[in-house]
């Protein structure tokens, strides 16, 4: 008894067990109870996807003529030579090109199951026009003819014009939405909700997306694309899990938070910041790029007018994010002389959070330099002029105290005389644009 079907399209792993089965000489039946399909389906599958392979020997010339046998024609070539065109063996002389009755001959087997040469023991050395099944091409052409019949518009021009005379007066004239006239003439419509926003998306209509509520107010969804995995073997043993177990390990141990402000889109002037955890000062450094060499050049100054003892003290974990120009992470971690520096450990991705004194401290920056500012007109005493500001500011989370304050308390004041840390008079601080006017 033969397995009904499962009403389902065949599959990739199906056509190929249609091909294994043909090329084994199995009969429709049998390949039919092997992937559950009906006989008639195999067979439907073979004839819609057979396909003639072109031949590629060396000298194969072309298929035999189908009156090859009866053939009597002479002299073709107007040379009275007497000899019979068929046999013929001069190198111009060939059926195709100068006989009137030239036929390709046909293979009789094709014309029954299974209409292919998969199986055929003859196929390396027959002359004849051979046909095969390829589970790849099938499975291609298949979805090639799925695509292309969900391609277009499904109307008739008729029905498209009948549509547009009823929707244009209620959406232009009457404001009405097309949630309120699909409610009313769904059948009228003869279309999906979701289908008529496309057809008025494509302009099928002389109504447009303007014309309607609230559809221009939504950007369009972002396709997903597949890119590439990026390196992320900086960040191994240095994440934020094991920043949280080497915290555990050393409680004592300072926090330096470690980010980027970026400028108006397109320009590469960068701020580089540090923030002190223990008293939230922010130092500030301004960077023509925002890349790995930029920020090892800081690192590599703060070494110079700090010396490596007040480094180490100062820096002795930094907690940043996986942004490329952190990614050189060996190189953070080392001074010039190859001894170690810091240890710089990274948060986890879209956990801004992570290293919340950091981004709080930010937006600071954003009161003098809205986001979206050109950072092109700063330098670096602008921006000892804000980080000074900024860091003069009496805080309510400082129990009323500035940052600047506590880390004449906190921190080597070695790295005030370095920067050129000062206070600001309390009734001079300012934090808005017109501080660098």
């Amino acid at each position: 008894m033969n397995q009904k079907g499962n009403q389902k399209h065949l599959t990739f792993e199906q056509r190929v067990e249609i091909e294994k089965g043909l090329t084994e000489n199995k009969s429709f039946a049998e390949i039919g109870r092997i992937i559950g399909k009906d006989p008639s389906t195999i067979s439907k599958e073979v004839r819609l996807h057979a396909r003639t392979k072109e031949r590629p020997d060396a000298g194969y010339t072309n298929p035999p003529c189908a009156h090859r046998k009866e053939c009597k024609l002479v002299c073709l070539c107007d040379e009275q030579c007497g000899t019979l065109c068929k046999i013929c063996k001069k190198p111009n002389m060939r059926c195709i090109n100068v006989c009137p009755s030239y036929e390709v001959t046909e293979c009789k087997k094709l014309l029954k199951p299974p209409y292919v040469c998969n199986g055929c023991g003859k196929k390396t050395h027959c002359l004849m026009q051979r046909t095969f099944y390829s589970s790849k091409y099938a499975h291609d052409e298949y979805r090639s003819v799925l695509v292309d019949c969900r391609v277009g518009i499904n109307q008739t021009p008729q029905s498209i014009q009948a549509m547009n005379d009823l929707l244009v007066p209620l959406i232009k004239n009457n404001h009405q939405s097309i949630g309120h006239i699909y409610a009313t003439h769904a059948e009228e419509l003869g279309c999906s909700r979701r289908t008529l926003y496309s057809y008025i998306d494509s302009c099928i209509f002389d109504v447009r997306n303007i014309d309607l509520r609230r559809v221009i107010r939504y950007k369009k969804r972002k396709q997903s694309t597949q890119t590439s995995a990026k390196d992320r073997s900086y960040r191994k043993d240095h994440n934020y899990e094991d920043f949280e177990r080497y915290m555990k390990e050393h409680p004592d141990t300072k926090v330096v938070e470690m980010d980027c402000v970026e400028g108006k889109k397109g320009e590469s002037n960068t701020i580089l910041t540090f923030t002190f955890r223990n008293c939230n000062l922010m130092l500030m450094f301004l960077l023509e790029h925002q890349d790995q060499e930029c920020v090892l050049e800081v690192f590599i100054w703060l070494e110079t007018v700090l010396g490596q003892e007040v480094f180490r003290k100062l820096f002795p974990v930094i907690l940043t994010d996986g942004g490329s120009e952190f990614s050189a992470r060996e190189e953070m971690e080392e001074f010039c002389d190859g001894t170690k520096s810091t240890t710089v450990f990274y948060c986890d991705p879209y956990c801004f959070w992570q290293k919340g004194v950091c981004e709080k401290n930010h937006e600071y920056i954003r009161y003098i330099r809205p986001k979206g500012s050109s950072f092109a007109d700063l330098n670096s005493d602008k921006i000892k002029l804000m980080m000074n500001h900024i860091n003069s500011e009496k805080r309510d989370s400082l129990n009323g105290h500035s940052p600047y304050e506590l880390s004449l308390l906190l921190l080597d004041n070695q790295l005030h005389d370095a920067l050129g840390l000062e206070a600001i008079a309390p009734d001079d601080v300012m934090l808005s644009p017109n501080l660098l006017k």
